[in-house]
């Protein structure tokens, strides 16, 4: 993937202050005294059941949803500050449906909001080309292209660099690749980090999926009836749920989830020179990999290496790894 020229405008943090939305005619709160926190260049990933309010809570952000109570803020200061329009023209938003103008082009779509910005032309080509080159869409192939012409993940790509487009510091991705294909759907996400490592946005990603918010997401809200249940890493997630209810909504395979987020090469090993016939793995493979080749193979361990030294990791050492801290102590 290309890098990204230089950009002006850093990841921004985002913070959101008992935030309360209620809708005149509804029993209870839509989002109910939500309080979080989102760092410069993190990926905040909002999930629960349907109904919970994470879409509610994202719109927020930009104010395509008013809140009844409560404070927003970017970078400190309060998303009340500027006009709706003029707010999100600063914030990059991605959306399931993608939402490209259909009788545009693809270009066109791309500079949708640097020409509402008031970007010259040939600012505009340059960062049109750099965007489509970016997503791993050549422009001299697709920026004459309209919408129609492209495959629903060339579409969502298209959709991810108009979001970029105008270099925003903070990013709102609404389900942004649960139309596509399970294939596709894998493909955009591993892109999307990628991109994410060179540009480090501040983003917060809504999915109804708990493979995809593990994978994606530095930190993750599950919520439940309008309420924040657990804010928490990743790992930390899997390792310790807060209830039951989040015990349930990451799953009985929550361990085997965890086994993919750590790297194999973290775990205690054995310095060797040969690696006794062992597979081979990288130090950056997880450990659910490294598992499953050991596994297959019908062999005690893995090999692990990081291009200059090596290492055994016992099988016991992989089918312990993810279990937590304490509980190993005393194993």
């Amino acid at each position: 993937m290309p890098r990204v020229s230089g950009h002006s405008h850093p990841a921004a943090s985002l913070h959101l202050g008992g935030v309360t939305k209620r809708y005149p005619a509804a029993g209870s709160a839509a989002v109910d005294d939500l309080t979080l926190d989102v760092a410069p260049g993190e990926v905040c990933v909002l999930i629960g059941p349907s109904g919970c309010g994470k879409t509610t809570a994202l719109r927020m952000v930009n104010r395509l949803i008013e809140p009844t109570s409560g404070r927003i803020t970017i970078d400190g200061t309060s998303v009340t500050a500027l006009s709706p329009p003029e707010l999100r023209r600063r914030i990059g938003y991605v959306i399931q449906e993608v939402g490209l103008l259909p009788h545009l082009t693809v270009a066109s779509n791309v500079a949708t909001v640097p020409r509402l910005l008031g970007w010259e032309r040939d600012r505009v080509r340059r960062r049109v080309d750099e965007m489509l080159e970016l997503i791993g869409l050549p422009p001299g192939e697709f920026a004459s292209r309209y919408p129609a012409e492209l495959s629903g993940g060339q579409q969502q790509r298209v959709g991810l660099a108009r979001a970029l487009a105008a270099d925003p510091p903070v990013m709102l991705m609404d389900e942004p690749f649960s139309a596509v294909d399970p294939v596709t759907r894998q493909r955009l996400q591993a892109d999307f980090l990628a991109l994410q490592r060179q540009v480090a946005k501040t983003v917060v990603f809504v999915t109804h999926d708990i493979d995809e918010a593990v994978r994606m997401a530095d930190r993750v809200a599950i919520m439940r009836a309008g309420r924040l249940v657990q804010y928490a890493t990743p790992d930390d997630l899997l390792a310790n749920p807060a209830d039951d209810f989040v015990t349930d909504f990451v799953g009985a395979d929550r361990a085997l989830k965890r086994l993919g987020l750590i790297p194999v090469g973290r775990l205690p090993s054995v310095r060797t020179s040969d690696g006794d016939g062992l597979p081979l793995v990288e130090a950056s493979t997880s450990v659910r990999d490294a598992l499953s080749l050991a596994l297959e193979n019908g062999a005690p361990g893995v090999t692990v290496t990081d291009g200059t030294n090596r290492g055994t990791v016992s099988l016991q050492t992989l089918l312990t790894a993810a279990e937590p801290a304490d509980r190993r102590d005393h194993a």
